[in-house]
């Protein structure tokens, strides 16, 4: 197996207010607020040759190792830091996330403790926080027993019982006790900051640990699974419910590609993803969630266009634009803020509001069951999508000079009425269960005509096109065919001989904006893996999953995109849709659990 690249090995913790990524060596390269879409106030990950500006990071005198390790079935990291002498410390990161006075605790905040665990460890400590999307190093301010960082409107205070004199001068001091830092908002911190941040710890690990406790997860795989779970939970802005596709921006898909995107806004179509796999977990909480957020953003709409995409407090307007202070990944950049894709038409929009609001009629364990109201107000997205259904659109891989009627978002407009009509029956609304039926099967009917290639003897990805792309294998999931029909036989054929790159799969092998496409998108080689387990090649489903949880960094996850030919990871990161990917595949190949009874 080809190492993944060092720079994507990052260790991911939040509180689904914020978020950070850690590397290795326990520093903190990459930090928004006041959420997941604001100023990278940590951004060393995006920063190039400059590591020492934009980042939190403690190191040992003459470290020669570290090791990063999750507590068991949290986002909580304890990463080892060894010296050459035989002197220890562990790092604790975490986000504090715990029940307080009958609401849940998430600040803006960040939790650090140092442990000594060997010998007489000497610890350097650089926190160097930037502003203005790195444009300038935060200015601070120092108390007795804390440093103040105006990093924006929300300035930031670090507490702590470490030396601060230390602290700030950058200067190396023996670690005799533990050592605490709690930085989060510019307020007197309440309390005894060692005892507050232990328990904080503790309350944030017996929330994650009861959370991953109502998991249904699969036999086999549960690491995995368990690993990917938390962090798509991680991904949600619980404040609206959004869900952001990745936790960071402008990592590109290839190298010096400039594919670089800011993923970290709602995506309607990447969160349909997430809670229908966090629903095959029974976690339900992000699914509650993420209605409400679908309810606003349906309401705003008033019965128009939805965009492809939001803030996380749904917000509109996008404009992309370049931090032109950042070198970018590895030195790749541009460093893009905003994502002019909010302004693209893609059409699968509808289906993608359809399908997890209808969960809220029939799923009887919700706190809030969908209502005649509801149903109202999801016809109004059913209207839209039937008008649209055979309109051209950028279509769901994003093209932004090109438009044509693609199939998958034809599709889905299919998928919008057909649900529709099953919601009216459950709530006794014959009259509209026979309208919604009618218009899923005229939909149907011109599928059937303009994506059907009689020709080439499979679905086009575009009305008229013979064309192929990765989203066609995804109409057994929608319940559009059978897995054992002749045409989806044929199509996945078809796909497999075009799009398959030994152990992985290409979204299209057709230029595109940029060129042609240079690596593999990890959701599609899912998707591969799916239609062969559909198809009774079961065995060989099993070991392209194990081959792609391989490839998986350190942490147990993915990013977009990877390098079929040196496995190298690419793209943003944590992706949500390649982690949909481990708990879909884990779900269907898994044993049974009446096997170890």
């Amino acid at each position: 197996m080809a190492e993944p690249v060092s720079d994507l090995s990052l260790w991911p913790v939040g509180n689904c207010q914020v978020s950070a990524l850690i590397d290795d060596a326990a520093g903190l390269v990459w930090g928004c607020v006041p959420r997941v879409d604001g100023d990278p106030v940590f951004c060393a990950l995006l920063n190039g040759e400059r590591r020492d500006q934009g980042v939190w990071r403690f190191a040992l005198e003459g470290q020669v190792r570290s090791t990063p390790r999750y507590s068991r079935n949290t986002p909580i990291l304890v990463t080892r830091l060894e010296a050459g002498d035989g002197s220890a410390v562990d790092v604790i990161d975490f986000c504090p996330r715990f029940e307080r006075s009958g609401r849940m605790y998430r600040p803006v905040a960040y939790a650090r403790i140092v442990r000594p665990v060997a010998g007489s460890p000497r610890l350097r400590m650089t926190l160097a926080p930037m502003r203005a999307h790195g444009a300038e190093a935060a200015p601070t301010t120092r108390g007795t027993n804390h440093v103040r960082y105006l990093v924006g409107n929300q300035p930031l205070r670090l507490t702590t019982d470490a030396p601060v004199g230390y602290v700030m001068e950058d200067l190396a001091f023996r670690v005799e006790a533990d050592l605490h830092f709690f930085l989060g908002p510019d307020e007197p911190f309440t309390g005894n900051v060692r005892e507050a941040v232990r328990s904080m710890e503790e309350a944030t690990a017996l929330y994650w640990r009861g959370w991953v406790r109502g998991l249904a997860t699969p036999m086999d795989w549960q690491d995995a699974v368990i690993r990917a779970a938390i962090t798509l939970k991680l991904c949600q802005h619980e404040e609206t419910g959004a869900i952001v596709a990745a936790l960071t921006t402008s990592i590109p898909e290839a190298p010096h590609s400039e594919r670089n995107w800011d993923y970290r806004y709602c995506w309607i179509r990447d969160a349909y993803y997430t809670v229908q796999a966090l629903n095959r977990l029974g976690a339900l909480d992000v699914l509650e969630k993420y209605l409400a957020y679908l309810r606003n953003i349906v309401d705003r709409a008033a019965g128009g266009q939805i965009q492809p995409l939001y803030s996380v407090m749904g917000v509109a307007e996008l404009d992309e634009g370049v931090a032109g202070h950042l070198a970018g990944y590895r030195g790749m950049g541009p460093v893009r803020i905003g994502n002019a894709a909010y302004q693209q038409i893609q059409h699968d929009a509808y289906g993608q509001i359809v399908l997890p609001t209808v969960q809220g009629f029939f799923d009887q364990r919700l706190f809030r069951m969908a209502d005649e109201r509801d149903f109202e107000s999801l016809e109004s997205v059913g209207e839209v999508a039937w008008r649209m259904h055979d309109q051209p659109d950028a279509g769901l891989w994003e093209f932004r000079t090109r438009q044509q009627v693609h199939t998958y978002s034809a599709v889905m407009s299919w998928a919008a009425c057909d649900r529709l009509a099953n919601v009216a029956a459950r709530i006794g609304r014959p009259e509209r269960e026979t309208f919604w039926n009618d218009r899923a099967a005229r939909i149907r009917e011109t599928i059937e005509r303009e994506a059907w290639d009689e020709a080439a003897g499979h679905y086009g990805a575009a009305f008229g096109h013979a064309h192929l792309d990765a989203s066609l294998l995804q109409l057994v999931e929608l319940r559009y065919i059978r897995a054992d029909d002749p045409r989806f036989q044929a199509t996945f054929a078809a796909i497999e001989k075009a799009l398959r790159r030994g152990e992985h799969m290409l979204r299209y092998d057709s230029e595109d904006d940029f060129g042609l496409p240079e690596t593999a998108f990890n959701f599609c080689t899912f998707w591969l893996i799916e239609a062969l387990h559909l198809c009774g090649r079961s065995e060989e489903a099993r070991e392209l999953f194990e081959k792609m949880l391989a490839h998986r960094t350190p942490s147990g996850l993915l990013s977009e995109d990877l390098d079929f030919e040196t496995g190298e990871l690419w793209g943003n990161f944590p992706q949500t849709y390649s982690l949909v990917g481990i708990i879909h595949c884990a779900g269907l190949l898994s044993r049974g659990w009446d096997t170890v009874r």
